[in-house]
């Protein structure tokens, strides 16, 4: 019962983590499909890669120091760090070198970052609140730690590996190729560093002082990366309002349309009516392909043609003359 008590309070905490990272990608939905993929691949290959590879590595130094604190230490510290996010970005990485039209903006590498970081932790917590909780003090331990990993650390996994979906992001949407190079390794430097100050806090300050610090650490830097999604979702707001103006004087979308596509809200109501009027998938790929063909035409102004730009939007819009008589 103990295991699988601890199997529940810490996947379902990190499937409804990851619903509220995909409501906040609010006008262009990354596919369920790859969504679904990074979240396993961190659940099931980076967590269990990392437990293999960070026992190995601790075993060295403790062969090495003969010093069971300075294994603990190094552990946190340097290797879990290191392997963690590297094992991590690793799913973001091959998102954004084999599915690259799917990677349009710096929100799309912050929700596969979170993804992947959210399957990773789930099997994380299964490992301590049994073994930490459940083995030790019963049920009462068990939700003890449920409480510390899913309400007072739940975020952050997520929080470090954005880093490195960010610095993809850049490289994605950058023409300088200094960028292209120094972006993604400016990010996963970033998350190894914040990582490793987390786990070091834990370390050095015991006791009470040591949790509030943590926490004070952790949700800081929370805030200030929601306030980060929050700029996110204005800018790509505003990349739908200034490119699908022309969509409207061409006739491809109605000025009703247009209004409903730059209202994240007003999309969410008229799918909430397409239920009732069986015209959801039709409405909900019509707002999509919106989306997909602002981001599309910003691309072209801010990139150039870079595989294919103008081919698609032409086919974007095609597909929208479509649709829209239909929604």
């Amino acid at each position: 019962m103990g295991f699988s008590l601890s199997l529940f309070f810490s996947f379902v905490p990190a499937f409804l983590f990851a619903l509220l990272i995909y409501w906040l990608d609010r006008f262009e939905k990354e596919p369920k499909i790859l969504l679904g993929t990074v979240f396993f691949w961190g659940a099931i290959v980076a967590a269990g890669a990392a437990i293999i590879v960070n026992s190995i590595l601790g075993l060295g130094i403790y062969l090495f120091t003969n010093s069971s604190t300075s294994t603990e230490l190094a552990t946190g510290l340097l290797i879990a760090p290191v392997v963690e996010e590297i094992l991590k970005g690793f799913a973001v990485l091959v998102v954004y070198l084999a599915v690259r039209n799917e990677f349009d903006s710096i929100l799309d590498g912050i929700v596969y970052a979170a993804i992947v970081a959210l399957g990773f932790a789930a099997t994380e917590n299964t490992f301590y609140i049994y073994s930490l909780g459940y083995q030790r003090a019963g049920i009462a331990g068990l939700l003890w730690l449920v409480f510390v990993r899913e309400v007072l650390v739940g975020w952050q996994h997520p929080f470090y590996t954005a880093f490195f979906g960010i610095g993809l992001a850049m490289a994605r949407l950058s023409r300088d190729n200094l960028v292209k190079l120094a972006a993604p390794l400016a990010g996963l430097s970033i998350a190894i560093l914040l990582h490793s100050a987390h786990n070091t806090i834990g370390s050095i300050i015991k006791g009470g002082p040591g949790v509030i610090a943590g926490i004070l650490y952790d949700w800081s830097g929370w805030f200030f990366m929601l306030l980060f999604i929050a700029w996110a979702i204005i800018r790509e707001r505003q990349w739908i309002s200034n490119h699908l103006l022309e969509e409207v004087s061409l006739g491809v979308i109605t000025p009703d349309q247009y209004r409903i596509a730059c209202s994240s809200w007003a999309q969410s109501r008229a799918r909430f009516d397409g239920l009732f009027r069986r015209r959801y998938q039709i409405i909900n790929r019509f707002y999509q392909l919106c989306a997909e063909l602002a981001y599309k035409k910003q691309q072209l102004s801010s990139l150039g043609e870079e595989g294919g730009n103008t081919r698609i939007i032409e086919q974007l819009r095609a597909e929208l003359s479509k649709l829209s008589p239909l929604t």
